[in-house]
């Protein structure tokens, strides 16, 4: 009896290890069948943040091709008026919304967000728009006055233009003398006069240049040609700056006249046909102001013009001058007379009475390439501001 007890006992243990085993195995699956749904969960949840990035990028970049897309058309119209900045503000706005609507009825709304989303876009469209209004008006006046890109291009800091020499020991004598801004204190005062005018001409040529003053050299060398052929030559482009309407040089001889406009652009810039349009127009007002006259149109150009610029130029009968590059080495000092005292004075390119002087060949004047040509005929170099001279004496 009492050996049945023993092992009624251990049948007893092993029953309840048994049961325990059996409940370890239902928790492991359990627990199993929960990281699988925890796995599955997590996964779908990847799925969806990943398919909603998607979408945001869809939608940003669908966005992005229909703005480019108004850029573009604003870029080759080169036109613009406050209603198209209205037009492309509008735009945004419906770019705005669809991002706001998408962070609030997206599976997990980003509120928050949205709003802030929301105000920060209402002050860049404002902004984007005024832009757009000022960028619009600046291509259209440069669309129909193509004489005006020339001007924001070369807006420059003319004082710089050549990397002058500046020594604080010149005297206010010295200073006057715009050969002193070529050369050091001890060159000027130890050389004599014309080597010192001929090394500040030599600088002047060999130094780096501003636009202005660069398309200024071209139109003073374009000159020089017509001059040599025995026109001559009223120089409006300098004279009158950007009010010349694009008629850079007129040139007249005997009874005929020759308008030319310059263009002294890089090699990778092309001459489209609104300039040939702004230039034929403005050659049309000048023969209706002289009627008189027969007048002939050329334009001047270092670069090329496209080939529908080329078409129109025939078609409006201007003369075309293509790849005309400057020539430093002209002889580019002017030996001028006098009319009031018969004195001979010639002028350096940096001079301030150059462009006013004008060079006649049947009073013996004549330009020349080096200052020692012009002294040995007899011509002494101009002063620069004559009235500090007279101050001075």
């Amino acid at each position: 009896m009492e050996n049945f007890g023993v092992v009624q006992a251990f049948q007893n243990v092993g029953l309840l290890r048994t049961n325990k085993m059996g409940y370890y195995e239902n928790k492991k699956q359990e627990l199993e069948e929960l990281l699988l749904l925890v796995k599955s969960e997590k996964e779908k949840l990847r799925v969806s943040v990943l398919s909603e990035r998607k979408q945001l990028d869809e939608e940003l970049e669908k966005c992005e091709k229909i703005e480019n897309g108004v850029r573009q058309l604003t870029k080759e119209r080169q036109i613009g008026f406050p209603w198209l900045a209205k037009a492309y503000e509008e735009l945004f706005v419906l770019r705005d919304f669809e991002l706001v609507s998408f962070l609030k009825n997206k599976k997990r709304p980003a509120l928050r967000a949205s709003e802030i989303v929301k105000e920060q876009t209402k002050l860049r469209r404002e902004a984007e728009s005024k832009r757009k209004i000022a960028e619009y008006l600046v291509e259209y006046y440069e669309s129909i006055a193509p004489f005006l890109i020339d001007l924001k291009e070369e807006v420059e800091d003319i004082s710089s233009e050549d990397n002058q020499i500046i020594n604080s020991e010149y005297t206010e004598q010295e200073k006057s003398d715009a050969v002193s801004d070529y050369l050091t204190k001890e060159e000027y005062r130890k050389l004599s006069t014309q080597e010192k005018n001929q090394l500040a001409l030599d600088r002047f040529w060999k130094r780096k240049k501003s636009k202005w003053l660069i398309g200024r050299l071209y139109e003073r060398y374009v000159g020089y040609i017509y001059e040599e052929k025995g026109y001559e030559v009223d120089y409006v482009g300098i004279y009158k700056g950007f009010e010349d309407l694009g008629r850079d040089l007129i040139c007249e001889k005997d009874n005929e006249m020759i308008v030319i406009q310059c263009k002294n652009w890089s090699q990778f810039r092309t001459i489209y046909e609104k300039h040939i349009f702004q230039f034929f127009g403005t050659v049309f007002q000048y023969k209706d102001e002289n009627p008189d006259k027969k007048t002939k149109a050329i334009f001047y150009t270092s670069t090329n013009l496209s080939d529908l610029a080329s078409r129109f130029a025939k078609e409006l009968n201007i003369g075309l001058v293509e790849n005309f590059k400057l020539n430093k080495d002209y002889a580019s000092i002017k030996c001028n007379v006098s009319r009031s005292s018969g004195e001979k004075i010639y002028h350096l390119p940096f001079d301030q009475q150059y462009d006013k002087t004008k060079i006649e060949k049947n009073r013996n004047e004549f330009y020349c390439k080096t200052v020692k040509k012009a002294e040995e005929a007899g011509f002494r170099r101009a002063f620069r501001y004559s009235k500090l001279k007279q101050e001075n004496r």
